[in-house]
């Protein structure tokens, strides 16, 4: 019986669960097991959206929408047309006595960038992102945390873990008379958005489509109202941040709202 071992042995015992169980919780209750993949690095000399700013996700100057230098390109396989921005990964590198570092340390990412696929290059030989890969390209900083930088690729077992944020989802409001186009950033949880609905002082709830990563789109002219944005991430819990933009807001502005709970 449990209550028969020793003290010692059961802590081990629930210790080796919570480091090495079947998976991770995330928000609404959503588990995620560890899976085999790879990972390469871009060293902080290159220009690369991962150094630079911008990416496929849109986020452009990764400290001011607070995602630092932990972060992550997905391959194809990963990537999903820009549902996967935002979302958090813990990783660590493995089966590589040369090039992991001792004790397989992990690092949270935030994936910031897409990895294009490279049909002209073997899956092996450049061709890190090709379809069906699982691959992540890791800005500098991440990649040292759980491997040696000689390294050129490395296997890795990752999975999604929840995104821990501080303050509230972040609102970047760019547009035109035409139409209106928010950047959204910022967002705890499981990091993603999965849809977007925008309502003004004198209109019902407009549903937004993602025009390019986070980047959500709706062709209506609100200028001069009150905005007030709905959120739901991708494990399908919603924020509702209500009078988030004053009525005199301007294009290229940011504001901060309600934030996704676990």
């Amino acid at each position: 019986m449990v209550s028969s071992l020793p003290l010692f042995l059961l802590l081990l015992l629930l210790l080796s669960a919570a480091s090495f169980g079947g998976g991770v919780r995330l928000g609404n209750g959503g588990y995620e097991d560890w899976r085999l993949g790879t990972a390469t690095y871009v060293k902080e000399f290159q220009s690369h959206p991962l150094n630079d700013g911008g990416g496929a996700c849109g986020y452009g100057d990764l400290d001011i929408f607070r995602y630092g230098r932990y972060t992550t390109g997905l391959s194809v396989a990963l990537f999903g047309r820009g549902s996967a921005c935002g979302g958090c990964y813990e990783l660590r590198c493995v089966n590589h006595i040369q090039w992991c570092l001792r004790g397989s340390p992990t690092v949270v990412v935030t994936a910031t960038d897409f990895c294009p696929a490279n049909m002209g290059l073997a899956d092996e030989a450049g061709g890190w992102c090709n379809f069906p890969r699982e691959h992540l390209e890791l800005s500098e900083a991440a990649f040292l945390r759980v491997a040696k930088a000689k390294a050129d690729i490395v296997p890795v077992q990752f999975r999604r873990v929840s995104c821990d944020r501080a303050g509230g989802m972040r609102f970047t409001i760019t547009g035109s008379a035409h139409f209106l186009q928010v950047l959204i950033t910022n967002v705890a949880a499981d990091g993603e958005v999965a849809a977007v609905k925008v309502k003004g002082s004198t209109t019902g709830w407009i549903p937004m489509g993602r025009n390019w990563g986070q980047n959500w789109q709706c062709d209506a002219d609100l200028r001069g109202q009150p905005l007030s944005f709905e959120v739901t991430g991708g494990r399908g819990r919603t924020a509702t941040a209500y009078g988030v933009a004053p009525a005199d807001w301007m294009f290229a502005q940011t504001f901060e709202g309600k934030q996704l709970a676990e």
